[in-house]
């Protein structure tokens, strides 16, 4: 064969294969389809006891940030199932989301599950709307403490404890010594401080939407259904993810879940006696988050 019929060969090749690749529609090769970026927050806020997190921003933010670089993303969704739990990471989870869609300008939609209370609405006031289900249990706008006292069951026990401090407050709520009433009142002078934390997130992302002359009831750590919290202002309506984004973005919109995961590799990585201290401990922070469900009828 000559070089001018390789040549020739050759070019009849090209040829058809462009005819053959131009007949092919340009989503075969690109799917333009909008994104939704669906960010799983389900659990009890916090370090919940030794080896045992929840929902802390160490946990996610490396979700979060991969939720608002997907992609095509056109909207971020919270999908929040939590009672509550630590104010400072409720505080910090939901100042990161909020910094990103900022940054980044996209919408950001929280949908919320069974619980959206305490810290789990906090975590909701991150978005730019909320939706609930009509059944999910929505506010607890408020800051609550709670332990146990053992101060019975030691001196039953025969056991004395003891404890050497400087700083008079240093053992303050020591649960195996009785309440000072001293401590309580000072208990009670930090919660109001969160409280009113806690009170200016809602005022300053609800505030033109909350409804009704007895606003400030809202705050007094009560709850209500998503039916009852759409007629407040509390959330902007009733609805569930897909069928939502789908009205907003269209039926080709696709979804792509994130969540944070805990290190599994951090149970292997400590020593027998260690597990075994984390395992007597957990028992106590397993009644808690039990309790934190509880209060809302889970």
């Amino acid at each position: 064969m000559s070089a001018y019929d390789f040549f020739m060969d050759v070019s009849k090749i090209k040829e058809f294969v462009s005819r053959w690749i131009s007949r092919i529609p340009l989503s075969y090769f690109s799917d333009p389809s909008p994104v939704v970026s669906v960010l799983k927050l389900s659990g009890v806020i916090g370090q919940l006891g030794p080896g045992r997190s929840g929902l802390t921003l160490d946990n996610l933010e490396k979700s979060i940030e991969r939720a608002f670089s997907a992609k095509r993303v056109k909207t971020v969704a919270l999908i929040i199932n939590s009672p509550g739990g630590a104010p400072v990471q409720s505080a910090q989870i939901a100042r990161r989301i909020r910094e990103l869609g900022d940054e980044k300008d996209i919408p950001v939609v929280a949908f919320t599950e069974d619980v959206a209370a305490s810290g789990g609405y906090w975590l909701a006031c991150a978005a730019d709307e909320i939706f609930a289900d009509a059944n999910s249990i929505i506010g607890s706008i408020g800051v609550i403490s709670s332990g146990f006292g053992f101060v019975e069951a030691i001196e039953r026990l025969g056991i004395e404890r003891r404890v050497h401090a400087i700083g008079k407050r240093k053992g303050m709520l020591d649960p195996f010594k009785l309440e000072e009433p001293e401590d309580i009142k000072r208990l009670k002078a930090i919660q109001l401080d969160i409280h009113e934390s806690f009170k200016q997130m809602v005022l300053e992302r609800r505030g033109k939407k909350i409804k009704g002359p007895d606003s400030d009831d809202l705050f007094e750590g009560d709850i209500w259904t998503g039916k009852q919290a759409r007629e407040l202002g509390l959330v902007d309506g009733l609805g569930d993810l897909k069928p939502t984004m789908r009205a907003v973005h269209g039926d080709r919109v696709k979804f792509r879940v994130f969540s944070g995961k805990s290190n599994p590799f951090k149970r292997l990585l400590s020593s027998h006696e260690e597990r075994s201290r984390q395992k007597a401990l957990s028992v106590f922070s397993v009644i808690e988050e039990w309790a934190s469900w509880k209060r809302f009828g889970m």
